[in-house]
């Protein structure tokens, strides 16, 4: 189904042509925000699946009517990472390539679009994505892109959770530990309380796994 959005009609030159409202593209990201915390914290198995499936069409839908909001390419390119970590085996690489283009896209329209959120996510797609001839992974790509997400964002839970997650996985255990800690000092998100409840425990978690190695 089709999502529908109240927009501005304006007047240049005697011809109308519709203009989106600002609050309407922020409903819509808020929509596939919500509906991407529910599907990846709250769901699970054959369910998931679809829903994800879903979820991807309605992003694809609003996209067909926005063509020029990196909000909106942002938001597809993290479901679509998201869908290909759920559904994984080589069926995810799909996926993980329809996000690499989605997130490029949208740092060509705005790279400080949601704070940055496009270089965070590319970055973790490239050092989670096998490398060649699989995939399109590149270690030394993720840290510079994760880099340039915390250079816009800081104190973002996400840009740190995720670079300390890279470092994690490059067994840095030692500055991993500090950009966990960072992340879960992070200032809470209005409306996106489901979110941060799952991310803070993916947070805790790892900074266990990290505990243990630095022992």
């Amino acid at each position: 189904m089709r999502f529908h959005y109240f927009f501005l009609s304006i007047v240049i030159m005697f011809c109308f042509e519709p203009v989106y409202a600002a609050e309407s593209i922020d409903e819509a990201v808020s929509m596939l925000q919500t509906q991407w915390a529910i599907n990846n914290y709250e769901k699970s198995g054959k369910e998931q699946e679809e829903s994800f499936l879903a979820l991807i069409e309605s992003a694809d839908n609003l996209i067909e009517d926005n063509p020029n909001q990196a909000s909106l390419y942002i938001w597809r390119g993290i479901i679509n990472s998201t869908f290909a970590g759920v559904k994984g085996g080589l069926g995810a690489m799909k996926y993980a390539k329809a996000s690499k283009a989605d997130l490029e896209k949208a740092m060509a329209l705005d790279p400080d679009a949601l704070q940055g959120s496009a270089y965070t996510s590319l970055g973790t797609l490239m050092f989670k994505v096998p490398g060649w001839p699989i995939g399109f992974g590149d270690d030394k790509k993720a840290e510079a892109l994760l880099q340039q997400a915390l250079e816009i964002n800081p104190d973002g839970i996400d840009p740190n959770y995720f670079y300390g997650d890279y470092l994690r996985e490059e067994k840095r255990y030692s500055e991993a530990q500090s950009y966990m800690k960072h992340a879960l000092e992070a200032a809470p998100r209005p409306g996106r309380e489901l979110a941060d409840a799952g991310r803070r425990e993916e947070i805790r978690t790892a900074m266990a796994d990290i505990a243990k190695h630095l022992e």
